[in-house]
């Protein structure tokens, strides 16, 4: 696995980005950039399992291994859902799962910095590098118009 990093200054306090990260309301809309109807089940406490899914209901099964509001957010990506049905335990899953995607928020001077480091298959690393940089832009524009 590779490591990606992704990063954006924000002219916002972080308090406003991490809401606009993880509320029900706004993260459907910068993770639309992945794939339309993208959205996630879950309560966002840490420990909690997370379903993270397009319209269709196939994406992925994680856990939120970290939360330190306002400042950090770790997924550990557990497996994949294809129509509705869980994988955790098959050979291909088994390739990456285990894999992170940590979320951190730097505040200075009223902005914030946003790193995303993420653990990366070969195979997706082309998709997320041009899938990651238009979502940073859609976080930002929406916690700068806040």
């Amino acid at each position: 696995m590779e490591k990606l990093t992704f990063n954006t200054l924000i002219k916002a306090p972080r308090k406003t980005v991490w809401n606009i990260l993880w509320s029900d309301e706004t993260y459907p809309v910068w993770t639309s950039a992945f794939c339309e109807g993208s959205h996630a089940l879950t309560d966002w406490q840490q420990g909690s399992k997370v379903l993270f899914l397009d319209g269709k209901g196939s994406g992925m099964v994680s856990t939120v291994a970290e939360r330190r509001e306002p400042e950090y957010m770790s997924f550990e990506h557990l497996g994949e859902v294809k129509d509705g049905v869980e994988d955790t335990e098959s050979d291909k899953v088994k390739q990456w799962a285990g894999a992170h995607e940590n979320y951190t928020l730097n505040e200075a001077n009223g902005q914030t910095e946003l790193v995303i480091e993420m653990d990366s298959d070969a195979n997706f690393k082309d998709y997320f590098l041009k899938t990651w940089p238009p979502a940073m832009d859609k976080i930002k524009e929406l916690a700068e118009a806040k």
